[in-house]
């Protein structure tokens, strides 16, 4: 038996393990890392069946092209030169800001890095973009402008060394398993605990306080707790006056935020909200840890300006035991991040509009690339259902279960002239393709991938990909090579070493520095260890920013013909849209099917019992779901999970975006129910 040690594909904690084989390739389970600093011998329901889904009898195995309507096999030079010419002759014919490239969290680094790359400088667009518009772009825009940079600021063993955790927005322990476990173990060691979510999630039996606040309303909560510091003079008054500025700003921005204000509008007692002021800032370390809950909302910048100002507040930066902790759902969201997959940035960060930076990237790809930053992926999608994109090429993601309003995303690729996929299962998205190309797994290529602590790791290759499939690296440098483009590279260490040559937080970071446990970004050269903890002397802009939000309600509230709030997310047993995790048989068995949670008030006012079906409606659509009848949403909402294609949660979801971030209003939309 072959024990190589790589890194978890599921969510962004960073888990490694060993991923077992035998001599004649096949995969027979997972060890867990004993002495990896994040998993720590331990692993979650997903990592222990990581291994589960990659030798499943549906994983493509040849390219396919669409002929009378139906995708049939094909060969890969006749596949390449498909896509290659399709795509040229789309930006020759309507301009290169006519294509769209989708770039995925589940790809490497180094496979994020190539496609936008091959966008830029091989068909001449800014217009890339990937997952983490649905997720954490509004940290991304909220962070960068508060602080100078968007990624998490401590480590994951800042937990051992806290005095606080203020958990708002995020089921740790279904999501993010081993951080969750963190906690809870920071709680046994004497830290207080914070949960601010209107569900039960399993965290809020073990909090000092659960503030179960109207989805929606985070901004105003987190306003009145800053209220409520400033009223007792609790607020780090020394952090303030030597590193932040416009404070005065954010003290007259707050005072229409009185407890019983804000009680009014989260739906909380007025003495809960000043317990929670009171608790975090009379603890010297305080840890704020969220997740989707906040960002997935048409004013998740505000959410997270709201956080940060908090943060700022009392100090709680730049030290053990403190900052601001966005966790990444995805296993490299930060990394497909940090290479530029975004429409106004390279890899790093750098701006697209700014001319030095252009250059520097001109000169080293020989081209001259565009100025304009590109569509946002939300953005992209009004595009392609108002006429304006005609061309699309999707790498590992699937639009029409993960974004928001499915029938509007389902309009948007069905009026494309070409949509090319490319993946390791014919997804949803990829049934509606012109042309499908095999991706090999994680197990089956080498990489990079960057952690939600910005801990950049390897993944390793086991095995071979079935049948014709190819790794991802592999398909891109053959569409550079049509392009006219560098494309030398022989493996991914090699295209890591371009990445340190243009991305300074990413300088000193090489294979060889990666055999251990993997660097912490900023590593800016050789010699440099790495960052465990960003913000220490001074944030990454300078001084901190205060920056002033006001409250505003969600898009879409309950009326009398949608009387209820609908709240998504993702469960313990499955991830993402399901395309890995439903076609591992123990994962699958655990949770088989779609499910809604409704109140037991609710349940005796529709008169709806235990595993009925019901019909859940929303202004966009509607699907079919069991009830489960739990006190873990309150009264007026419901909750259902989005990993199912057959009851999708985002046929319902409003695709009413934040106007900074372009991230959609996810967490609050109106529905009604029916018994069936």
């Amino acid at each position: 038996m072959n024990a190589t040690l790589t890194t978890c594909p599921y969510c962004g904690t960073g888990c490694n393990f060993y991923l077992l084989s035998d001599d004649r390739g096949r995969l027979s389970g997972v060890e867990p890392a004993a002495k990896h600093p994040v998993s720590r011998g331990q692993l979650c329901i997903k990592g222990w069946n990581a291994h589960a889904f990659v030798d499943h009898p549906k994983r493509l195995k040849t390219p396919l092209i669409r002929k009378n309507g139906k995708l049939q096999p094909t060969d890969w030079q006749t596949a390449l030169d498909l896509l290659h010419d399709k795509l040229s002759e789309i930006a020759a014919k309507e301009g290169p800001d006519s294509l769209m490239f989708l770039s995925s969290a589940k790809v490497s680094n180094e496979e994020n890095y190539l496609l936008m790359k091959l966008a830029r400088a091989g068909y001449g667009t800014n217009n890339i973009d990937h997952c983490a518009r649905l997720c954490h772009s509004s940290t991304v825009t909220g962070l960068v402008e508060t602080l100078g940079s968007g990624a998490m600021t401590n480590s994951l063993s800042c937990f051992e060394e806290t005095e606080l955790v203020f958990v708002i927005g995020s089921n740790t322990t279904e999501q993010h398993p081993l951080i969750g476990s963190r906690i809870l173990q920071a709680v046994q060691r004497g830290a207080k605990l914070l949960v601010a979510d209107s569900r039960k999630i399993r965290l809020s039996r073990h909090a000092d306080l659960h503030l179960r606040h109207q989805n929606g309303s985070d901004v105003a909560l987190l306003n009145g707790m800053m209220w409520q510091i400033l009223q007792d003079g609790l607020e780090n008054r020394a952090f303030i006056a030597q590193r932040t500025e416009n404070f005065s700003a954010l003290q007259h921005s707050l005072k229409a935020f009185t407890p019983d204000y804000v009680a009014r509008i989260t739906g909380l007692q007025p003495g809960q909200i000043i317990a929670a002021a009171r608790q975090f800032a009379t603890s010297d370390r305080a840890m704020i840890v969220y997740a989707m809950g906040i960002t997935q909302h048409s004013h998740g910048v505000d959410n997270v300006r709201a956080i940060s100002n908090l943060a700022l507040l009392t100090g709680n930066l730049g030290r053990p035991g403190t900052g601001i902790n966005p966790l990444r759902g995805q296993n490299n969201v930060q990394g497909a991040c940090d290479m530029g997959a975004l429409p106004d940035v390279y890899s790093g960060y750098q701006k697209v509009s700014d001319p030095q930076i252009r250059e520097k990237f001109s000169t080293a790809w020989s081209v001259k690339l565009p100025e304009t930053p590109g569509r946002m992926s939300t953005h992209a999608i009004e595009a392609a259902a108002g006429g304006e994109l005609h061309g699309m090429l999707v790498l590992g993601e699937n639009p029409v279960i993960s974004d928001a309003n499915q029938a509007l995303v389902r309009q948007a690729l069905g009026k494309l002239e070409f949509l090319a996929v490319i993946d390791i299962f014919l997804t949803e998205t990829a049934q509606l393709a012109d042309l499908v190309l095999p991706a090999a797994c994680y197990a089956e290529r080498d990489g990079t991938f960057t952690s939600t602590e910005r801990r950049v790791q390897r993944g390793r290759k086991v095995i071979e990909p079935p049948g014709d499939a190819r790794a991802d690296w592999q398909i891109l440098v053959a569409l550079l090579h049509r392009c006219g483009l560098k494309n030398d590279y022989t493996a991914p260490a090699e295209i890591m070493h371009e990445i340190a040559s243009l991305t300074p937080s990413y300088g000193g970071i090489d294979y060889s520095r990666l055999e251990g446990d993997g660097l912490q970004w900023p590593c800016p050269d050789p010699a440099h260890p790495g960052s465990p903890i960003l913000h220490l002397e001074e944030c990454a802009r300078g001084k901190g920013h205060f920056s002033p939000v006001d409250y505003r309600p969600p898009g879409e509230l309950p009326d009398a013909e949608y009387p209820l709030l609908l709240n998504t997310g993702r469960t313990a047993f499955h991830w993402h849209t399901g395309s890995m995790t439903r076609r591992s048989h123990l994962l699958d068995r655990e949770e088989r099917h779609a499910f809604v949670e409704v109140n037991p008030e609710d349940a005796i006012t529709y008169q709806i019992s235990e595993r009925q079906q019901l019909k859940i409606s929303s202004r966009r659509g509607s699907i079919y779901a069991a009830t489960r009848v739990t006190d873990r949403v309150p009264s007026g909402q419901i909750f259902i999970p989005f990993h199912f294609a057959e009851a999708a949660a985002n046929v319902l979801t409003n695709n009413l975006l934040d106007p900074e971030s372009g991230i959609p209003e996810f967490k609050v939309c109106a529905v009604r129910i029916e018994p069936c």
